[in-house]
């Protein structure tokens, strides 16, 4: 599997190299990240269907939890016999991160090996304009600190993500403040953890972290995907409300 992705990003990064030059590879990063992305499309308008169908639970939700308040144990019951009754699954909006983790974890494997297929691991050497796409910040950080030329591109790095996650939070925040039911991640209602839920958009910035500590190739990687979700579901979620939109009537 690790040699399939090698070969493929070595594909990709040939056919991107007169156009990205010395950066083709991290562009073969992206492109790859999208095509796996556009493979998977079809779970996020699943999960978004999921989300609308939760909704339309939530009031029965809101009632079973206030009539067995006290008996937890009948109200995860009926709770749950009433997402089977309805055909609604709660945790549908996991699927989508769910699918990427394989292909995360051997993106990370081959830009921290020194070896793929029993051959030397040339993909490490390969650069986003100064720096290498197996080194870390801390790498750059010993090669000219952070305004250094490794330092810039990981300075540009976290100025992306940092930027998706703000409007991830605000999003989130937004959507939290129009919904009468908190809502963990998936669309698990959690009624006695809603202080918890108050502060789940918080977890978006935990990708700065991420990029901070792993390979910049997987850097690469998480803010591709976590930019695609951001703006898949904003569309998603508008093409939704457009379909509900009605035609206004003159009085």
């Amino acid at each position: 599997m690790y040699s399939l992705f090698a070969s493929l990003v070595e594909w990709l990064a040939a056919l991107l190299e007169p156009v990205f030059a010395v950066s083709a590879t991290a562009a073969a990063i992206v492109a790859f990240t999208m095509l796996v992305r556009i493979a998977f499309h079809p779970l996020a308008r699943a999960a978004v269907r999921g989300e609308k169908a939760r909704a339309k639970i939530a009031p029965q939700v809101a009632a079973l939890r206030k009539k067995y308040a006290k008996n937890p144990e009948r109200m995860q019951k009926e709770i749950l016999a009433l997402h089977t009754k309805e055909k609604v699954s709660p945790f549908s909006g996991m699927l989508p991160m769910l699918v990427q983790l394989p292909v995360f974890f051997v993106m990370y494997r081959v830009f921290s090996s020194a070896e793929v297929g029993g051959r030397v691991n040339e993909l490490l050497g390969h650069r986003l304009f100064a720096a290498p796409l197996g080194s870390r910040w801390s790498d750059a950080l010993a090669h000219g600190g952070v305004f250094g030329a490794q330092g810039l591109v990981y300075v540009g790095l976290f100025v992306v993500l940092a930027g998706v996650a703000t409007w991830s939070f605000l999003r989130a925040r937004r959507n939290a403040a129009h919904s009468d039911v908190p809502q963990l991640p998936g669309g698990v209602s959690e009624g006695a953890g809603a202080g918890l839920v108050k502060w789940m958009p918080l977890l978006s910035f935990g990708t700065l972290i991420s990029a901070m500590v792993l390979p910049l190739a997987a850097g690469l990687y998480v803010a591709t995907t976590t930019a695609w979700t951001v703006a898949e579901r904003a569309w998603l979620h508008r093409e939704r409300k457009e379909g509900k939109r009605e035609v206004p009537v003159l009085a």
